[in-house]
C-alpha cells in the first residue's frame, strides 16, 4: 500500500480499536479487541450473551475509560442507540417531543429523521402506543436526527418480529449509505444482518474470527459457538433478492 493510499484510509476511519480490553472484578469482560469502522461501512460485532459485545461498543464510544489498550477517534459527530433505555411509561409522551429530550433539534431534523426511519406519520402519535418496530424506528431516528458520521446501534431490532427484523437491517443498510455514515452493529448471531453487513467481528470475550460475512460462517470457531445455527446462516444471507420489504417487513416484488 502506497503512502497515498494510507493517508486516503486514514481519512475514512472514524474510530479505531488496538488491543482493546476492560478487566473488572478479577475478569476481563472483553481482551484484545482490535477493529476499525470507516465512513460508509457497516462492522458487526456478533457473539453469545457475555461475550463482550456491548462493552466493546461502550469502549468505541469512550464510555470506558479504564481500558487496555488504544482508542482513536476521529469524528466527534456520533449517534448511538443503547441496548436498553429507561421510559416511565405511564408518562403521555408524543413521537415529536421524545426526539428533543436529549437533542436541541429544529422541525426540519425531527421531520427528516422521522423521514428517513419511515415513520414521519408517527410523530404526534404517543410513544406507549408504538409497536416494538416502530419503537426501534423512532430510536434509530432520534440517533440520526443530527446526521453523525458514526452510528452505534446495540442489538436494535430487540422486541421485533422475524419480519420487522429484515426490514429494521434493510433501513439500517439505507441510512448507511443515504448520509455516508460509519455504523458500528451489535447483533446476537448473523441471522439476516448479515446481508447488509461489510465486516463481521465474532467476540466471545476475546475475538474468536473476524473477516466477511462468508469467512466468518464458515470458520470453525464461529462453527463451533454457535452450533447448528451456524449450518443456516450462508443461505439466508446468500439469498439473492428479487424483492424489497415494506416497512412492516412484508414483501413487495420490484
Amino acid at each position: 500500500m502506497s503512502i497515498q493510499q494510507m493517508k486516503n484510509l486514514d481519512k475514512k476511519i472514524l474510530v479505531q480499536l488496538e488491543n482493546v480490553g476492560v478487566f473488572q472484578n478479577n475478569k476481563w469482560l472483553v481482551e484484545d479487541v482490535s477493529l476499525n469502522v470507516e465512513k460508509g461501512k457497516i462492522v458487526t460485532l456478533i457473539g453469545p450473551n457475555g461475550s463482550g459485545k456491548t462493552t466493546t461498543a461502550k469502549i468505541a464510544l469512550g464510555i470506558h475509560k479504564n481500558i487496555k489498550g488504544k482508542v482513536k477517534k476521529f469524528t466527534d459527530k456520533i449517534g448511538y442507540v443503547p441496548q436498553k433505555i429507561s421510559i416511565d411509561w405511564t408518562l403521555p409522551i408524543r413521537v415529536t417531543d421524545f426526539m428533543q429530550l436529549t437533542h436541541n433539534l429544529n422541525e426540519n431534523e425531527i421531520e427528516n429523521a422521522l423521514n428517513l426511519t419511515g415513520v414521519k406519520n408517527l410523530k404526534n402519535n404517543d410513544l406507549r402506543n408504538l409497536s416494538g418496530g416502530e419503537f426501534q424506528r423512532v430510536l434509530i431516528a432520534r440517533a440520526i436526527s443530527k446526521k453523525p458520521d458514526l452510528l452505534v446501534l446495540d442489538e436494535p431490532v430487540q422486541g421485533v418480529d422475524f419480519k420487522g427484523e429484515i426490514a429494521l437491517y434493510e433501513l439500517i443498510k439505507k441510512i448507511s449509505d443515504k448520509i455516508n455514515c460509519g455504523i458500528l452493529l451489535i447483533s446476537h448471531d448473523l441471522h439476516v444482518v448479515m446481508t447488509a453487513t461489510d465486516y463481521v467481528v465474532c467476540l466471545n470475550g476475546h475475538v474468536c474470527c473476524s473477516g466477511s460475512p462468508t469467512a466468518v460462517a464458515n470458520n470453525k470457531e464461529y462453527q463451533k459457538l454457535f452450533g447448528d445455527r451456524a449450518s443456516t446462516i450462508l443461505s439466508v444471507y446468500e439469498h439473492s433478492h428479487d424483492h424489497t420489504h415494506s416497512a412492516d417487513g412484508t414483501i413487495k416484488n420490484k
